[in-house]
């Protein structure tokens, strides 16, 4: 039965519930309740310094970061954190130092420098038979291998490779393969007559030179002029021939 001081109870909670502003709550891990504001986390600092690093020195591999020392988040809370890289080193590496500035809520809570340890995963060729200096590049011959390019310089990803380029030298079993080991295939060899194209506009010239140094496709060549003996550089465009561009 409902009697009057029921009923001023009931009235007297209602009241209450209407003057009190209604607050938003989010459960934790632990159970506790958040008002959804959160800590810098650690991951979310490396994830950020990845992503950026990457995009910065266009990496291809997968590039993984740590920060060396124990980290310690700003002593403040936020909703949304932003991490931002203001200084770069020259070369991306093992070890960097990076200039960051963390933001919290569009406000700039702190600038630091600090100490990363990277790697950068990547498949890379291994010699699986001896190569021959001069041969043509054969992909049979190699085999792929992942590694840290930042420990491994100079290897050639397994994305490089095809017949317009050759073995500079000879290289045994087991080796990596670097970028000193392979070159373009010369479509210009040094003492060869090839043939010159110069061209301006409608009108075109077609003549013999001498060529003083190989080239490969797209690269400048020294040529000799048979008549007045005189040096020019030309463009190798293909197989025996030069082209001036003017």
């Amino acid at each position: 039965m409902t009697t009057p001081l029921t009923q001023s109870i009931r009235l007297t909670i209602a009241c209450a519930m209407a003057i009190v502003p209604m607050l938003s709550f989010a459960a934790t891990s632990d159970g506790t309740l958040s008002d959804d504001t959160i800590p810098l986390a650690k991951d979310a600092v490396t994830a950020s310094f990845k992503n950026d690093l990457s995009a910065h020195y266009s990496l291809e591999g997968d590039l993984k970061v740590d920060i060396l020392r124990a980290w310690t988040p700003p002593d403040r809370l936020a909703h949304k954190w932003q991490i931002e890289l203001t200084d770069y080193p020259a070369i991306p590496s093992a070890s960097m130092l990076l200039h960051c500035r963390f933001i919290a809520d569009g406000a700039v809570v702190t600038e630091n420098m600090i100490v990363v340890h990277a790697e950068l995963w990547r498949d890379v060729w291994v010699v699986r038979q001896p190569l021959t200096s001069g041969a043509t590049f054969d992909r049979t011959l190699l085999e792929s291998r992942r590694v840290d390019a930042f420990r491994e310089r100079d290897v050639v990803p397994v994305t490089v490779g095809d017949s317009s380029f050759i073995f500079l030298r000879g290289v045994d079993t087991g080796h990596y393969l670097t970028w000193h080991d392979i070159g373009r295939r010369p479509l210009v060899r040094k003492g060869d007559l090839v043939d010159v194209t110069a061209s301006e506009g409608a009108l075109s010239i077609t003549m013999k030179a001498l060529a003083k140094q190989n080239g490969a496709q797209g690269e400048a060549v020294t040529m000799m002029n048979l008549e007045s003996r005189k040096d020019f550089t030309a463009i190798v465009v293909d197989e025996n021939h030069v082209q001036i561009r003017f």
